[in-house]
């Protein structure tokens, strides 16, 4: 069955949304069948459960996290998905079962992740923070590094919708092995990485083609990634970015399960070639070159002198009664000839209007209107 396929048809239905905390996950955790090993491996600043999953018992093992930052979950629900498909009776499950052990933390930041912040109680972004590990929530994957001496490090990670690729498209994935020091030179842990990215590059190319990313490798220790390469272990950054309409992130879930499916069922006795690194760096850069929404020539009235302008609107996201809401507000106005919109309007010609006046702000609401017949509200007619 195609990874698509299995992607689509494993979905966990009870995970859905940008809003995913411990209190979701737990009863999941709870239905996962024997062949898998849930524990609490510690507590977060809040005294919440840090929780782990085992699966399988090779000699490959293989540490991933998500939610380090507590409101990046798209990555988690991508687990969870994973966790259905391992659960099945299909034929590669026991291939992945005797090769790999994996070993899951699905929420390293619960107060984050409940918060729906990216830093955790105590104010602080648990991805700048592994080498002084101040945090308790650090601490403890430093722990469960150095005791089980990983072969493969995965960061799952969320990314904005700012991020595009060379193509003009969103960056729906991207990937990184990051550096391991500041030079950013390629060792043999780096292209262990490096290797794998390529292959999951790959089969997303076959379905999202253009819109898979390489995220910037400048050097920084106390990046947990950046630690784990430097101690020699290859380390891959995974970022879940944006697909055309889906701002809950329900369709870049699977994406994210085709990589992780893909990296299980590589074959990581394979020794590297001569053009992985080239086959690496081919991958389109991430770029900030979108917004979620640019409105293209509107006149406005700037102390009488009528002028055409060119405006960006992004979204912010606000928890409110357990959900997550997006509000646009406008960002920017300028030309914006280097930036793309996931939503885009063409004035031509027509003017501006909103209740504060016939120029607008950077700060409000995206809520106005355009000539007589175009009335937005929250960025969209």
């Amino acid at each position: 069955m195609k990874s698509l396929q299995l992607a689509t048809l494993f979905l966990e239905q009870n995970l859905k949304g940008r809003y995913v905390t411990n209190e979701h996950i737990k009863p999941l955790l709870d239905k996962l069948p024997k062949s898998f090993l849930v524990s609490s491996e510690g507590k977060s600043v809040l005294g919440k459960d840090i929780y782990s999953v085992k699966f399988g018992i090779g000699k490959t093992k293989i540490l991933a996290w998500s939610q380090m930052h507590g409101n990046e979950s798209t990555t988690t629900k991508a687990l969870f998905d994973l966790f259905n498909y391992l659960s099945s009776d299909d034929n590669t499950v026991k291939d992945i079962y005797n090769k790999f052990t994996f070993y899951c933390i699905p929420i390293l930041n619960p107060d984050g992740a409940a918060a729906y912040t990216r830093v955790n109680a105590n104010e602080i972004d648990l991805n700048r923070d592994s080498f002084a590990i101040t945090q308790p929530e650090s601490k403890l994957l430093r722990t469960i590094f150095e005791a089980y001496k990983p072969n493969y490090c995965f960061n799952l990670h969320d990314q904005r919708t700012i991020f595009g690729t060379e193509a003009n498209l969103p960056a729906t994935v991207s990937f990184l092995a990051p550096a391991f020091n500041e030079a950013r030179d390629y060792n043999e842990t780096r292209l262990k990485a490096i290797r794998i990215i390529n292959a999951m590059n790959d089969k997303l190319q076959q379905i999202i083609p253009n819109q898979v990313g390489r995220f910037d490798d400048s050097f920084n220790i106390n990046c947990t990634g950046d630690y784990f390469t430097y101690a020699n272990t290859p380390t891959i950054l995974f970022e879940a970015g944006h697909f055309k309409d889906d701002y809950d992130r329900d369709e870049v879930r699977k994406f994210i399960f085709i990589s992780l499916f893909t990296a299980l069922t590589e074959n990581y006795e394979n020794v590297i070639v001569s053009n992985d690194l080239d086959k690496y760096l081919k991958i389109s850069q991430n770029l900030k070159n979108f917004n979620d929404f640019i409105y293209k020539n509107v006149i406005i009235f700037d102390n009488s002198d009528e002028k055409i302008i060119n405006f960006a609107a992004q979204f912010t996201e606000i928890l409110y009664q357990d959900k997550i809401h997006f509000e646009a507000h406008i960002v920017s106005i300028e030309d914006l000839n280097a930036f793309n919109g996931h939503y885009e309007f063409d004035a031509k010609g027509e003017e501006f209007n909103a209740s504060y006046g016939k120029f607008p702000k950077i700060g409000e609401k995206a809520s106005f209107k355009i000539g007589n017949n175009y009335n937005f509200s929250n960025g969209k007619q």
